[in-house]
């Protein structure tokens, strides 16, 4: 539970710092994103969420 939390608060600070650093390409990502259609956002989700675990998974074990 603990590095649950610690990944959690990575990855607040790592995006804080996103928006932080780059603000107006961070604006200009979100209206790209809002033209996206959801199913390519959801396969991209998804996408990203596999990666991660995977990542996690093989530090893991």
């Amino acid at each position: 539970m603990k590095e649950l939390i610690i990944a959690i608060g990575l990855l607040l600070f790592i995006e804080g710092m996103l928006y932080a650093l780059f603000p107006s390409k961070m604006k200009n990502m979100l209206k790209a994103i809002e033209k996206l259609p959801v199913n390519q956002l959801r396969i991209s989700g998804l996408l990203f969420a596999l990666i991660g675990f995977a990542i996690v998974w093989y530090f893991k074990r």
